[in-house]
């Protein structure tokens, strides 16, 4: 891409980010002399490509989607794939492919690596990254080797608002327009209909819900009672159902409420804290209360509705979660945090591997 006479570069883009951030990311390549072409699987990946000529849309049923990428990888000339999260069926069968042909792969994720929204990485994220086989003393030995200076993080990890919103857009579009596309198979449990429901009430509820947050937030920073964080995940998210020992979130606060009960001093408490864009989809606050009282901790366990973390990680003395990105910002702090699940920093350098109770 950088002198005329090399091969030329055609990018191959699979399902993306809600929102325009492909196809603007296609337009800088394209300027840097590469082609780009995008198969979409229903309207809304539709919706947020603008250029028809370089769109295949994939009409068939998803059995028929591994020859179908085959053809396509042979008549196209690809030599680059890019892809929203490598766990979803259609992009597992796109990297196993690419692989076998010695394609790059570029897999583009949720922002992992905080205070970024996306994370970039060759070949695999999460726990497919390549960074779960590299030991400290590797990673140390690495970027002393590097000369690539890292940019300052961003004051503002970005507007909640406008996730939602793009995510509400982008099920609206696969709900009312989606006839061109009879066999698309959403990668996620529920139906197109439901996911839009909620991302609809979210964006709606959100400023009742910030109004819960903070006096949540306040009641528990101002309770004179040390506390200890458990940081929750999506439980449709690819890092829980694919990277950790749990088929759900109640199994994982099952363990957790099981292991404070009877780990913690008894003027301990317990702070659940949900992830920013939980949308009700799994029943946490009606389960939290069902095992806090079978566990006789009702009185000492606070459930908090998403939010920045800042302000209960300055006063927590240990955390606990799966494997979520907000486990980067405990360690960051100094504070002791035990995980569950694979995560690009659970190196035991850095995260306890003591039993819960030892660790709450």
């Amino acid at each position: 891409m950088t002198t005329s006479s090399a091969p030329q570069r055609v990018f191959l883009f699979l399902q993306g980010p809600h929102g325009p951030f492909f196809a603007r990311l296609a337009r800088m390549l394209q300027r840097a002399q590469a082609q780009v072409l995008r198969v979409g699987f229903n309207a809304g990946d539709r919706a947020f490509w603008p250029d028809r000529s370089t769109y295949i849309a994939y009409r068939d049923t998803p059995e028929l989607w591994s020859r179908t990428l085959q053809e396509i990888l042979d008549r196209r000339g690809i030599t680059d794939i890019v892809l929203y999260g490598d766990t979803r069926p259609v992009h597992a069968e796109a990297v196993a492919q690419a692989r076998a042909r010695d394609l790059r792969i570029h897999v583009f994720e949720e922002g992992y690596m905080r205070p970024y929204w996306v994370t970039y990485e060759r070949g695999g994220s999460n726990g497919n990254s390549r960074l779960m086989d590299l030991t400290v003393e590797r990673m140390r030995a690495d970027l002393e080797q590097s000369d690539m200076d890292s940019a300052l993080p961003p004051a503002s990890w970005g507007d909640m608002r406008q996730h939602v919103f793009y995510g509400a857009l982008y099920h609206f579009f696969v709900l009312a327009l989606n006839r061109g596309y009879r066999n698309f198979r959403p990668h996620r449990a529920i139906t197109v209909r439901k996911e839009f429901a909620l991302y609809l009430r979210r964006l709606l509820l959100m400023p009742a819900q910030a109004v819960d947050r903070r006096i949540a937030t306040w009641r528990i920073r101002h309770g004179g009672f040390p506390f200890h964080l458990a940081l929750l995940q999506l439980e449709h998210d690819s890092s829980f159902q694919m990277h950790s020992p749990f088929g759900t979130m109640s199994e994982f606060l099952e363990t957790v409420v099981r292991g404070f009960a009877k780990g913690a001093p008894t003027h301990h408490h317990l702070v659940i804290k949900a992830h920013p864009l939980e949308d009700g989809r799994a029943p946490i606050r009606r389960d939290l209360r069902r095992l806090a009282r079978a566990h006789g901790v009702a009185d000492r366990v606070h459930f908090v509705r998403g939010g920045k973390l800042a302000q209960l990680l300055d006063e927590a003395r240990s955390a606990v979660t799966v494997n979520s990105t907000a486990g980067q910002q405990v360690l960051w702090r100094g504070i002791p945090l035990k995980t569950f699940g694979q995560a690009v920093y659970a190196k035991p350098e850095f995260v306890s591997t003591k039993p819960l109770r030892l660790v709450i």
